[in-house]
């Protein structure tokens, strides 16, 4: 409680403030949020208010933060936009979701949840149910590739979290291909409401052949997740039972699925998407939409039996219902991770009302918290509604990496061994040596190990600084950097990691080694050039001078400079190759390296 005093504290009174600078209007603070924050005020102790502030700053570089999307195949919705039903046009597929995953990347998105069953149908060949058509065009039809094995070797190139999202209950309309395989093979499972199948919560068989399911899908693919969508009663559903009756039957499911996977792949994330509301808190009713009551989701149950270990409750919700709620599944996460699910299709005219400055607090506040944010969904963040992915890539100015999973393992794995680092046909190559062999300590280890790499301007690098990860889950033993990537002087450090997200001890490269390897290089040392500007290396600061001469590669002089701190202007040179040198007072010539000038467009 003193948590969540402190939170409603931080919104009742600071949050405002951080509106006016947004440009929100002051109108979106309700009488019921006014009335908790005067509550908070007065049952707060004034040390308090000074930790409340502080919040708004801490974590605003956080090195473990999941920062998802999900990504609907239903319909094509998100991709594919177009069909395969030839090689040439299977590629074009491809390649869509290529520009996708590009462009997820460059906003820093590190978790992506791929609609995979989509309504009692696939987008991979299984045994259990037919393809389905958004990817060829027709119901039960091969587009001729697996496209959830493309999309996690994808995924995975950028260093991205692929959780396999897999809709339970409901398996589309009751004539589809998907609903007549279900109903042809299991009589009297599927419920018809409406226009519509629904497997029977009630009936063990759902359980069973749902586990079926999402073992298949952990035995088969290298996947990071399983993600349960709409594991609950329909809220039309007829219930005949008590609710927790009801919640047990849920349970039941649940607990199936996690145990096939489990047993398979422990460090695979269960995961499901609750409803926003897990219900009624003392102070802020559900208004009759919630998870525990209304559909027989007891979803923070499943988080302290083990049955989950990650949560995207569906919060698209604003003001006092969403900020309340936010902090009741943070505080009832039992050390697990909970990731709100923000509502960024109301960004969309056609869908609602909401304005950007409705979301953005709502990711500091998520941040603060140490939850992290999952969007819904992909096609109104890469479409920029409102401006929300210039925001996000502002707003993940560095690189995360998904929280460790702790309450499975805590076993480090090896340092990688022999970090080399090498300029190498123009590019600065770091390479390293992962162990033969590994093994976590548990009773089914990862059989994979992933790499982080660091670099620093300062020596040791400061692994636990997000600002220093350049190269996140990486695969293989090797980075290439290009030189405008590299600015001197830059350290690098290396740490293995496993399936659990358990990162080992960091391997530094020496100290000695950087000073004799940058030294020894001399004109092949590459230089930063933004096209008006070369940045002097670190041994500059050792040889006396500030008068340096620039020689194109022929060895003829072209330019005469003087430093400008620990940079020179080379604003009157014209694009090209060139090596820079200083003389000191005796005369006496000191190779620095050699930079190219690339022509600058100015704004």
């Amino acid at each position: 409680m003193k948590k969540l005093s402190l939170f409603l504290l931080l919104l009742g009174a600071i949050l405002p403030n951080k509106q006016a600078v947004a440009g929100i209007s002051g109108q979106a603070a309700t009488q019921d949020r006014q009335a908790a924050t005067q509550d908070c005020l007065a049952a707060t102790p004034a040390s308090h208010a000074g930790q409340a502030a502080s919040i708004l700053v801490s974590q605003q570089a956080p090195k473990h933060e999941v920062r998802a999307v999900w990504l609907t195949t239903i319909g094509g919705r998100d991709w594919p936009h177009s069909y395969a039903q030839s090689p040439i046009s299977a590629r074009k597929q491809q390649q869509e979701l290529c520009q996708i995953l590009d462009r997820l990347q460059q906003a820093k998105i590190n978790t992506v949840l791929l609609q995979t069953r989509v309504r009692g149908t696939m987008i991979y060949p299984s045994a259990l149910e037919p393809w389905d058509g958004c990817l060829s065009g027709f119901p039960g039809k091969s587009p001729g590739y697996d496209a959830l094995q493309f999309a996690i070797d994808e995924c995975h190139k950028r260093g991205m979290e692929l959780h396999a999202w897999v809709v339970t209950i409901p398996v589309g309309k009751w004539d589809a291909l998907g609903c007549r395989n279900l109903r042809r093979k299991f009589p009297k499972l599927i419920r018809k409401i409406g226009a519509d199948g629904y497997m029977n919560p009630e009936d063990s068989r759902t359980g069973n052949y749902l586990a079926q399911i999402c073992s298949e899908i952990t035995r088969r693919y290298d996947i990071d997740g399983i993600h349960l969508d709409y594991i609950r009663y329909p809220e039309n559903w007829n219930l005949k039972v008590s609710r927790q009756q009801g919640r047990n039957y849920i349970t039941s499911i649940a607990r199936k699925i996690s145990h096939a996977v489990k047993s398979q792949k422990p460090w695979v994330k269960m995961s499901c998407s609750p409803v926003g509301k897990y219900d009624d808190l003392s102070r802020y009713p559900s208004y009759g939409w919630n998870a525990n009551t209304k559909v027989c989701q007891d979803a923070q149950g499943w988080l302290r039996e083990g049955l989950m270990d990650e949560l995207f409750p569906m919060m698209y919700f604003r003001n006092e219902h969403f900020y309340p709620f936010a902090i009741d599944w943070q505080e009832q996460s039992h050390g697990k991770i909970v990731v709100p699910g923000l509502g960024i299709y109301f960004l969309d005219p056609k869908e609602g009302k909401w304005k950007i400055d409705d979301v953005i607090p709502e990711m500091h506040l998520t941040r603060n918290l140490g939850m992290g944010y999952c969007f819904f969904r992909n096609q109104f963040l890469l479409n920029n509604q409102q401006g929300i992915l210039d925001f996000t890539q502002r707003f993940n100015e560095y690189p995360a990496l998904v929280p460790p999973m702790t309450w499975a393992s805590t076993q480090k794995p090896k340092q990688p061994k022999a970090l080399d680092i090498k300029w190498r046909n123009g590019y600065m190559e770091i390479s390293w040596q992962n162990e033969a062999s590994y093994t976590d300590g548990t009773a089914i280890p990862t059989p994979y190990i992933y790499n982080n790499v660091y670099a620093s301007r300062t020596y040791p690098v400061d692994v636990s600084d997000a600002r220093n990860l350049i190269s996140a889950r990486r695969l293989g033993n090797m980075l290439l950097l290009k030189p405008e990537e590299c600015e001197q002087p830059l350290y690098f450090a290396v740490t293995s990691m496993d399936g659990y997200g358990t990162e080992s001890l960091a391997t530094q490269e020496k100290e000695a080694d950087v000073l004799l390897h940058r030294h020894a290089e001399g004109s092949a040392r590459m230089l930063y050039c933004d096209g008006l500007q070369v940045h002097l290396p670190e041994i500059t600061k050792n040889l006396d001078t500030r008068v340096f001469f620039i020689e194109t590669l022929q060895g003829s002089t072209v330019y005469r400079a003087i430093s400008e701190g620990n940079y020179i202007n080379i604003k009157p040179l014209s694009p090209g190759a060139y090596r820079l040198y200083s003389v000191n007072k005796r005369g006496i010539r000191h190779a620095l390296g050699t930079f190219f000038k690339k022509k600058f467009k100015e704004n």
